[in-house]
């Protein structure tokens, strides 16, 4: 979860970094010896002591906030040059430079300078926060390791991660980018400097911006690109356009997958809905059989990702394998208590037709009275929209009692599972909510779900259907229930 402005502890950002690494000029007092709590880009969340950037989006400009943001504390505010020397009585110091988030940019990157720590970066079209997760909770055995909050993946989201490393930090695991630009990757590389390179995979997502699926391959490849003949490229040996970027790199390669042409890999897989899996492993150390409390086939990569990153770093496969006992370290597939005696699975992190698949195949699995898929539309799939909800709606009929939709292209999704329920006579009731229904469907939950139902919720980020969830949470005495 997103750590709050309240309970942020980062290191304090002097004035003089700043000064050095951008040659930003002041307009105002301000006293040289300052020092930034932290830099926050949302005026609503300033706290007294921030520096304030303001970012130039596609909808709002920043600098339409300076006010706002020095109204509720803000020392100063980093802004556009230009901006700064237009207003007459600016309502507190300005810090000018030519571009603000290229600033924090030129700052984030002359502080990794001076950490000596290990870096590693996690790119790909799915599974990036997970797998940074898995990877952390590995490191963590051995090394003090900072772990990017969320989905901090982007060219402010980094480099506001790497502002907020610790001194006591040995290693840091950090998520890079979301596919949105040619040369974004690149750019986090040369602001993180990673030894080590993980790419889970490339799908079909963030299509209405990239165009083609070759082109959101190149991005992803721009992070084993970056590595230097010292590092480690971490690679899923089963995409094949992920496998192609081992001719792409100077760093050793290390791939994992589900063949013995992989330098590990995984047999006899086994899923137990949402108690966890177990596979046979192969490789780099003796052949074991592997049983660990991680829901979803996906699980088997996530592991094996991590076990190669902790490999590169010199750790031994028992302590790597310990952490992952505990089913905490896993952001997807929450079990948590349901109303009326009913138990939910929480998966309303993100969506993609890939992970809808899998969420559904846990809840198929998963031994439950009865079975409801809650699920949202899959944004950003350009021209593949109807077929991923197509593909994934079928699955729906083989998989669940229920289906409620919720959002306009979950509708689609609704049809195709109607329609593979009458072509194989399966029993799926649907039913379907608008985005601004979401009490709607709330109450109808409420009054649906009863002892022994398990409920699956899952959508896109945008659609926030983690409020559905907290709506529907019901107090446990277990602090670890499991479904």
């Amino acid at each position: 979860m997103p750590v709050t402005a309240a309970e942020r502890m980062s290191p304090p950002i002097p004035l003089a970094e700043l000064i050095d690494a951008t040659g930003a000029q002041i307009i105002g007092e301000l006293d040289p010896g300052t020092a930034f709590r932290w830099i926050e880009r949302n005026s609503r969340e300033v706290l007294s002591g921030d520096l304030f950037i303001a970012v130039e989006g596609e909808v709002h400009d920043g600098h339409t906030f300076v006010a706002d943001a020095a109204a509720r504390g803000a020392t100063a505010a980093l802004v556009r040059a230009g901006w700064a020397t237009e207003q007459g009585d600016p309502p507190l110091p300005l810090i000018g430079v030519p571009e603000p988030v290229q600033a924090l940019q030129q700052l984030a990157e002359a502080r990794r300078s001076c950490l000596e720590i290990g870096v590693v970066g996690v790119t790909g079209s799915l599974g990036k926060t997970s797998t940074k997760e898995i990877i952390g909770a590995v490191l963590g055995t051995r090394f003090e390791t900072y772990r990017s909050p969320g989905n901090m993946n982007s060219e402010i989201g980094l480099p506001l991660s790497i502002l907020e490393i610790g001194p006591e930090a040995e290693m840091a695991v950090l998520e890079m980018g979301g596919a949105y630009a040619m040369g974004e990757v690149a750019l986090l590389a040369q602001i993180a400097k990673p030894q080590v390179g993980v790419v889970t995979n490339v799908h079909p997502i963030h299509l209405e911006r990239m165009g083609t699926i070759e082109a959101i391959a190149e991005t992803k490849r721009e992070l084993p690109g970056s590595l230097e003949a010292t590092g480690f490229a971490v690679l899923n040996g089963d995409d094949r356009r992920v496998r192609a970027m081992a001719d792409h790199t100077a760093a050793t390669v290390l791939t994992y997958g589900s063949t013995d042409a992989n330098t590990i890999w995984f047999s006899d897989l086994k899923t137990f809905g949402n108690e966890g899996v177990s596979f046979d492993l192969h490789g780099l150390w003796p052949s074991r059989r592997i049983s660990l409390p991680l829901a979803g086939a996906h699980a088997a990569e996530l592991v094996m990702s991590a076990l190669l990153t902790g490999h590169a770093f010199g750790l031994g496969l028992d302590e790597m394998l310990e952490p992952l006992g505990d089913r905490n370290v896993q952001i997807r597939l929450l079990p948590l208590p349901g109303p009326h005696g009913s138990r939910m699975i929480d998966d309303t992190y993100n969506a993609s037709a890939p992970s809808m698949l899998s969420a559904l195949r846990v809840l198929k699995e998963t031994p439950a009275q009865r079975r409801i898929a809650v699920l949202g539309g899959m944004r950003e799939l350009g021209s593949e929209t109807d077929t991923q909800h197509r593909v994934v709606g079928e699955a729906v009929a083989r998989s669940a009692d229920a289906l409620f939709t919720f959002g306009d292209l979950a509708l689609k999704l609704a049809d195709a599972a109607r329609e593979a329920a009458t072509v194989d006579g399966s029993r799926v009731s649907v039913q379907s909510f608008r985005e601004d229904q979401r009490e709607d469907l709330t109450a109808a939950l409420l009054s649906e779900l009863t002892e022994g139902d398990l409920v699956l919720l899952k959508g896109s980020r945008g659609l926030e259907m983690e409020r559905i969830v907290q709506a529907l949470i019901q107090p446990s005495e277990d602090s670890n229930p499991s479904a």
